[in-house]
């Protein structure tokens, strides 16, 4: 039941027509793609990821991200990896239940209905985690949904 709550389609951040790197969340994590060039070596690549920033490079080159992230994340718990031509990064959420607007400050920001919609899927997964024999997928929200950080005391942490 879980998954028919996870991340339906990743969110992409284009710039001047090109896609940056695309990305979606869960209540505990941001993730983020990027498209590799092809013909670098994957040993080539390096990425750097502090409580509030992320820089993503090519040894020897220029970054291509060097951004602040929206929000704090727990360093000792984020990863990346490569596969199939795709560098994809995992940011452990230092608030557990907050929703991003975006993985980086200022860039590729979701539209309010969008950012509402994330919001919603995260408190149905929090329902979801809390009620493992219940089956929330099909939940509505008759008006604004609150906050899944804050709602009837706050996320559990176990």
């Amino acid at each position: 039941m879980a998954e028919k709550l996870a991340p339906e389609k990743r969110h992409a951040f284009v710039h001047n027509g090109q896609k940056v790197f695309e990305w979606d969340q869960t209540l505990e994590e941001v993730n983020m793609y990027i498209d590799l060039p092809k013909g670098v070596p994957t040993k080539l690549f390096r990425c750097t990821i502090q409580a509030g920033h992320i820089e993503v490079a090519i040894r020897g080159n220029p970054p291509y991200l060097n951004h602040d992230l929206m929000h704090p994340v727990k360093t000792d718990s984020c990863f990346w990896t490569i596969e199939d031509g795709e560098m994809h990064i995992t940011l452990q959420k230092r608030e557990k239940g907050k929703t991003w607007s975006s993985p980086i400050q200022g860039q590729g920001l979701l539209d309010p209905y969008a950012a509402e919609q994330e919001q919603k899927r995260l408190m149905l997964q929090r329902f979801q985690e809390e009620n493992p024999g219940f089956d929330f997928s099909q939940a509505q929200f008759s008006e604004n949904c609150p906050d899944p950080r804050t709602f009837m005391g706050g996320i559990r942490s176990d």
